[in-house]
């Protein structure tokens, strides 16, 4: 287990998935609304689903209302467990998860999917395009520091239609340093800072992203859609 699966099955087991109950306001466009949008309208159209870093699963239960069938699959096993869990809780027939890693794509062998969608999943995914049927398409958010690595497996992966679209406006407004900390905690491979050894960096982040009295951060996407 390498120490990004490590991180994702310790976080599974600390919160229940890989999530966060911290509360804040949103100011501005938000590209996660914009991306959760796209998808409704395109799901749909597409027989065969694949969400690439599917986590817990609650997203993907969640898009399982506008999908024909839908396929979760995930490099960490316990989260796999969690989205099992609440799939048979939400008795929900046309979505099935399994665990695998980008690196070992033999599982998808043979395998063929007409719409792949990545909420904040792997970039390797990019390196996959075998697994979209003629015709089907990508759809995907990333923090806008992937940027660069995305564009460059995008061209390698051999994709030719691709569109890039930048949402750097939203801003998250904090009323209490208990949600920033779960929110921040949240973040891939961030440290828990709700445990009092991590409360003096936490202070400094509080610190650094309180101006003119308001604790925010910017909610920096990019939206890929490519074929």
């Amino acid at each position: 287990m390498d120490k990004c699966q490590k991180w994702y099955n310790d976080i599974a087991k600390r919160n229940n998935g890989y999530k966060s109950d911290a509360r804040f306001i949103k100011e501005g466009l938000s590209g996660e609304d914009v991306f959760e949008k796209r998808l409704i309208k395109l799901l749909p159209n597409y027989n065969h689903v694949l969400d690439i870093g599917c986590g817990h699963g609650e997203f993907s239960l969640k898009m399982s209302k506008y999908a024909k069938h839908l396929t979760g699959g995930d490099s960490a096993v316990e989260l796999i467990n969690i989205a099992n869990h609440l799939k048979k809780k939400e008795d929900i027939k046309n979505v099935d998860f399994i665990y695998f890693h980008t690196h070992e794509i033999e599982s998808f062998e043979g395998l063929k999917f007409d719409l792949i969608y990545n909420r904040r999943g792997p970039t390797s995914i990019y390196d996959y395009k075998r697994l979209l049927s003629t015709g089907g398409m990508i759809i995907s958010i990333h923090p806008l520091y992937a940027l660069d690595k995305v564009k460059q497996r995008l061209t390698n992966g051999g994709f030719k239609d691709i569109k890039i679209e930048v949402f750097n406006e939203c801003k998250l407004i904090f009323d209490s340093v208990t949600d920033f900390a779960e929110h921040i905690s949240s973040m891939h491979m961030s440290k828990d800072y709700t445990l009092e050894i991590n409360r003096e960096e936490l202070d400094k982040l509080v610190e650094k992203h309180t101006n003119n009295g308001r604790l925010s951060l910017c909610e920096e996407r990019f939206i890929v859609t490519a074929s």
